[in-house]
């Protein structure tokens, strides 16, 4: 006898099995039908998933369109003479074509019937990895697209939470007035943490079921013991919270912020000291420093950082240092921002709301720009979230793009590398004209 599980794991298997064929085939009229009918036993039939590859339709599509350069190697082979009728070149350059541009109308379909852009398949790779991969440039465009969309609209939603939750906590202290009678705002769930909650600048949000007890914030940093090494600082959890590695880029970012002495910085985030160490070499007048762990704190102090030339240590959070500058009518030149733990909710606060009352009209800032470091298609989804998120705060931004080192045996001891790509992109953001 079967149990009465039994028919319906089938039938899902069936279901799963022929989504992902017709995924992989490109037949967008069995896809719709499939997604779309109404005695599906499937609750989101566009994000399946084969249980030996981890593929989804995205997946399946973006694979089906690896290129075949078995006919231009084979050319490329034969001996010099020889001649071809010169028709199987073209026949498999149209096929490869038309292969193309089947797959374009799935992914298009599949997008919009909900297919998670980062899913992750058993490699580790999103459907946007694949593509890349296979060197699929107008694939890997989409998909960075579809990512930039989802991300644009996850932290539109975040606001509207915020802001109705505000409301509710109004109604709740109000005297009187709707006591009992709290507003809930329904939390959608969704397959990959990506895109459940904001981005961290440092890319830490995607964890294995091992880590999963120790998930990164800020407070859980703050409240950490950390350990000082002479190469990397890391929290009580072994996360890195700055390593030397870094250093050529926190280099060249002093560089584009300080082009001549004399002039106003501050840094928000000390970690290890090495951007404030060359922000130092460039001879600023006033050098403010906040940072908000009391060991990095105490660090800068044993050092003698509150000794060194224009510097100024303020403690504590940003958060609550920046408005009291403000207050102050403290301005500067230029401004670095590369905090830990910290969510791109609260960077896009700090720039959106802090900036433009310390920063010159003629002034320059920057930040640390590790947001989606850990896969590339993250990272370009990231620099172009954060490009309309500053054009609409007022800020133009231009990038320089190098390589960073080899990092080879950089991890050893470290919970999980934060940056896995081969180039860094540094942001200089001005004031727009």
């Amino acid at each position: 006898m079967t149990s009465p599980g039994e028919p319906l794991d089938i039938n899902v298997d069936l279901t799963t099995q022929e989504i992902l064929l017709a995924a992989s085939t490109h037949n967008v009229p069995l896809l719709r039908r499939l997604l779309r009918a109404n005695n599906t036993p499937l609750a989101n039939p566009a994000n399946v998933k084969d249980p030996e590859t981890g593929f989804s339709p995205l997946h399946a599509a973006i694979a089906a369109c690896e290129p075949d350069n078995d006919a231009d190697e084979q050319q490329q082979q034969r001996p010099n003479g020889v001649q071809t009728n010169g028709a199987e070149a073209p026949a498999d350059a149209e096929e490869q074509k038309s292969e193309l541009q089947g797959g374009i109308e799935t992914v298009e379909f599949l997008l919009r019937e909900g297919a998670i852009w980062n899913d992750l398949d058993l490699k580790n790779e999103t459907p946007g990895c694949i593509a890349r991969r296979l060197g699929l440039v107008e694939l890997y465009e989409m998909m960075v697209d579809a990512g930039v969309r989802a991300e644009l609209l996850l932290g539109r939603l975040d606001g509207y939470e915020e802001l109705e939750e505000d409301e509710d906590e109004d109604m709740e202290e109000g005297e009187g007035e709707g006591e009992g009678e709290v507003g809930v705002v329904a939390e959608g769930e969704t397959e990959t943490e990506t895109e459940t909650e904001a981005p961290e600048l440092v890319a830490t949000e995607e964890t294995t079921t091992a880590d999963a007890g120790a998930d990164v914030t800020n407070p859980r940093y703050l409240d950490s013991t950390l350990t000082f090494q002479n190469d990397r600082l890391l929290d009580a959890d072994q996360n890195g919270v700055m390593m030397a590695w870094e250093s050529s880029i926190m280099k060249k970012s002093a560089q584009q912020l300080l082009p001549g002495p004399g002039l106003r910085v501050m840094n928000i985030g000390h970690g290890m000291g090495i951007i404030d160490t060359f922000l130092q070499e460039l001879g600023p007048a006033e050098h403010h420093i906040v940072e908000a762990h009391p060991e990095v704190v105490a660090e800068m102090k044993r050092k003698g950082w509150a000794e060194k030339p224009g510097v100024v240590i303020h403690e504590g959070r940003w958060q609550d240092v920046l408005p009291a500058m403000v207050g102050e009518g403290v301005m500067l030149d230029a401004i670095y921002y590369d905090t830990f733990a910290e969510s791109y909710g609260d960077f896009r606060e700090f720039f959106s709301e802090q900036v433009i009352g310390l920063l010159e009209q003629e002034g320059r800032w920057s930040f640390f720009n590790g947001m989606g470091a850990d896969r590339q298609i993250s990272y370009d989804v990231y620099q172009k979230v954060v490009e309309m998120d500053l054009f609409e705060a007022g800020f133009e931004v231009e990038w320089e793009e190098f390589e960073v080192p080899k990092l080879d045996g950089e991890w050893d001891g470290v919970r999980r590398p934060y940056w896995c790509i081969e180039k860094y992109r540094l942001p200089v953001c001005k004031y727009m004209d």
